[in-house]
C-alpha cells in the first residue's frame, strides 16, 4: 500500500532537487533572494520547487490537496522574482501562464487536519544552507487521517552513502515497510537503519550549523549530562533526520525558542517518518509521538526528539533536566 505515491513522490523530489541544486549553483543572493516578513530568505527555488511540485502532484493525484510553506504573497512586490520563477518553471511547463502559476503556488493553502489525505511540502527546508551554497533538503510527505504514510526526502549535497553513486542522497519511507535510500535521479538503493548504540555516551548529536537555530549551548549541557564526548554533527534543514536515519548520528533535537513556539508541520513530516521506518523514535519532549493532524502546524507539542530509539528515554530525562521541565 502506497507504493504508486512513494514512486511518485520520489520521482517529484529527484526532478525538483535537480532544478533547486542548478539553481543554487547560480544563485546570487541580493537578486534572487526576498525576505519574509519573519526575515527569513525565500529563495527563486523555493517558490519554482513549490510550483513544480504541485502541478506534478495535481497531475498525478488531482483530488489530493497540498500544504505547503510558500504562497503567492512572496510575489506580490515583485514582478522581477514574478518573471524568473516563471522563467524556471516553465523549463518543465512550457506554456505555464502567470495566472496558473500563482494558482499553483496558492493551491499549497490547505489546512491540514486529521481527515483524508493530503500533501506536506517544504520545497526548500534549510533556506539559510541553501543560500550558503550547504546543505538543504526537497521535503514532500502524504498524511492519511492525520498520519504521515509517505516521506520522502530530497539532499542533493548530502554525500551519498556508497561510492560511485555521486553527490547527493535522497531517502524515502513508507508506513510499515521500512526506510530506502536512492541515488538522486531516484534509482533505489539499499535500506537504511539507525544505528545501534545503547550507551548515550556513544552518541553523537545532530544540530543546526547555526547557534540561533539549535540553542548551541543548551544542546551542550544536555550532552554532557548524557556523557557526550563527540563533537556535534552540525548541518542544515531536515538532512539531520536523514543522518540519524542511516546511521551516522544517534540525536536530534529540536528545542522550542520558548514553550509557547509551535513547529510547522512541513518541517518534521517527511524526516519522521524516515527516521521512524528507518527504527529510530521520533516524539516531543514529554515523550509523545507527533500528531500531525491538528494543522498546519504541530499545536500539541513542544519541541522534537529524534534518536536511534534505544536511547530515546536516556534523551527525554536530559532534556527535561537541562530545560527545567515538569
Amino acid at each position: 500500500m502506497y507504493e504508486a505515491e512513494r514512486s511518485t513522490a520520489v520521482e517529484i523530489v529527484a526532478e525538483v532537487c535537480g532544478l533547486t541544486h542548478r539553481v543554487q549553483e547560480g544563485i546570487v543572493a541580493a537578486g534572487d533572494s526576498l525576505t519574509k516578513g519573519d526575515r527569513s530568505p525565500v529563495t527563486l527555488a523555493d517558490l519554482a520547487a513549490q510550483v513544480m511540485v504541485s502541478l506534478r502532484l495535481a497531475e498525478s493525484f488531482p483530488d489530493d490537496p497540498l500544504l505547503a510553506e510558500e504562497d503567492s504573497a512572496a510575489l506580490a512586490d515583485s514582478a522581477e522574482m514574478t518573471d524568473r520563477v516563471l522563467e524556471q518553471a516553465r523549463k518543465y511547463f512550457t506554456s505555464l501562464s502567470k495566472d496558473e502559476l500563482i494558482g499553483a503556488l496558492d493551491r499549497g493553502d490547505h489546512l491540514g487536519g486529521g481527515a483524508g489525505r493530503y500533501w506536506v511540502l517544504d520545497p526548500i527546508d534549510g533556506t539559510k544552507g541553501f543560500l550558503r551554497g550547504d546543505q538543504y533538503a526537497v521535503a514532500l510527505a502524504l498524511v492519511a487521517d492525520g498520519d504521515v504514510m509517505v516521506g520522502v526526502l530530497g539532499c542533493p549535497n548530502l554525500p551519498a552513502v556508497r561510492q560511485g553513486t555521486g553527490q547527493g542522497s535522497l531517502f524515502s519511507a513508507v508506513r510499515g515497510s521500512g526506510a530506502q535510500s536512492h541515488s538522486l535521479d531516484g534509482a533505489i538503493g539499499d535500506d537504511i537503519h539507525v544505528d545501534v548504540i545503547t550507551d548515550p555516551a556513544d552518541a553523537v548529536v545532530c544540530e543546526s550549523v547555526v547557534a540561533a537555530h539549535a540553542a548551541h549551548s543548551v544542546q551542550a549541557g544536555i550532552a554532557r549530562r548524557l556523557g557526550i564526548t563527540a563533537p556535534p554533527y552540525r548541518i542544515d534543514s531536515q538532512c539531520k533526520y536523514a543522518v540519524v536515519a542511516r546511521g551516522e548520528a544517534s540525536i536530534y533535537l529540536r528545542l522550542p525558542r520558548d514553550m509557547s513556539y509551535r513547529e510547522k508541520v512541513w518541517d518534521h513530516a517527511a524526516g519522521s517518518i524516515v527516521v521512524e521506518e528507518a527504527g529510530g523514535r521520533v516524539t516531543d519532549l514529554d515523550g509523545r509521538p507527533l500528531d500531525f493532524s491538528g494543522g498546519r502546524l504541530l499545536g500539541a507539542h513542544r519541541g522534537i526528539v529524534a534518536t536511534n530509539g534505544a536511547i530515546h528515554e536516556h534523551v527525554l530525562e536530559a532534556c527535561r533536566a537541562e530545560l527545567g521541565l515538569d
